[in-house]
């Protein structure tokens, strides 16, 4: 380093002690970590609920699918089918982020049926109790032949 910059680097310090910004620093680092902090973790739970509503939505609509396909066949054996589906499915894309999901098998029509999930999930703040609802339902599906009705 040369004896000139050495020389203005001192003065420069030099000045800002004068001026009695020493410890602003530590004081802004204090005071602007915890807000630090909180973005991050609401950055976080922001993204856990995201993903369970997509997993519990995902499962509904895939229950529902199976349910569609077996309840003309199968008038009572549906529901078993289409709960091992929904089960398969949080099981395989988020065990640990869909927490007691609630499965409710849905028939408020003879030719409708349907899938409704209610799940908490895992919160990073404590004392904060988030839940993901997800209901699919459409028309039983059935062949039906020409001339039929």
């Amino acid at each position: 380093m040369s004896v000139r910059v050495r020389r203005w680097v001192r003065r420069r310090v030099e000045a800002a002690s004068a001026r009695g910004d020493s410890g602003m620093t530590a004081i802004e680092f204090v005071l602007l970590t915890p807000v630090l902090f909180f973005m991050i973790f609401a950055t976080v739970q922001f993204a856990l609920y995201f993903f369970a509503d997509h997993v519990a939505q995902a499962a509904a609509q895939a229950g529902a699918r199976k349910a569609r396909a077996t309840a003309y066949d199968q008038p009572g054996g549906w529901r078993g089918e289409a709960q091992d589906v929904v089960d398969s499915y949080i099981r395989q894309l988020g065990p640990q982020l869909v927490l007691g999901p609630d499965v409710r098998m849905l028939q408020p029509e003879q030719d409708t049926v349907g899938v409704e999930i209610t799940a908490r999930i895992p919160t990073v703040f404590p004392g904060l109790d988030l839940t993901v609802h997800a209901q699919s339902m459409g028309p039983v599906e059935r062949f039906v032949q020409e001339g039929e009705n």
